[in-house]
């Protein structure tokens, strides 16, 4: 797993530390849900099923079990937990981290990093929604919008990906 060049390991940790593959391990495998202890506001606003709660309450379950019992259980739980994600973001199967690709293909090309823009807030306080585009310079792909700041932010990096012809 080590032998991957420090791309693809930048590459694979966006995408294994990350709300959308730590979210699911926490309800699927974990039930973390069953277990946390929110306020009554984030309760009745879905806190159970958000996925940044979710996803930071799995490491902060890793964080604990290293405290409690060490690093070689932590190990262990991240071995059976997290291992089989980096399996499938190796073998390209996980979720695209749009981001990374754009900035990396601009860095490389134009040497130029993005720019994330946000472009508006809709909704009300508890069920926002995000509108954001990126800028290179003079060019700009967006708006595209998503139900976080970094939701919105990896939809309008697809659209720019689709564009340039990155995502096949």
């Amino acid at each position: 797993m080590m032998d991957n060049p420090e791309g693809d390991l930048a590459r694979i940790k966006a995408n294994v530390v990350s709300e959308q593959t730590l979210a699911p391990i926490a309800l699927e495998q974990m039930h973390i849900d069953r277990y946390l202890i929110l306020g009554k506001g984030e309760e009745m606003t879905g806190g159970r099923t958000k996925k940044a709660i979710l996803a930071d309450a799995v490491e902060a379950v890793i964080g604990a079990l290293y405290l409690d019992s060490g690093f070689e259980e932590a190990v262990r739980l991240v071995e059976r937990l997290i291992v089989p994600e980096i399996r499938k973001v190796q073998a390209d199967k996980g979720n695209k981290d749009y981001k990374t690709m754009l900035q990396e293909y601009y860095q490389k090309k134009h040497e130029l990093c993005p720019k994330y823009e946000l472009v508006k807030v809709t909704g009300p306080e508890h069920d926002k929604t995000f509108y954001m585009k990126v800028l290179f310079g003079n060019v700009s792909y967006g708006p595209a919008k998503g139900k976080t700041k970094k939701a919105a932010q990896q939809a309008v990096a697809k659209e720019a990906c689709s564009a340039l012809g990155l995502d096949s």
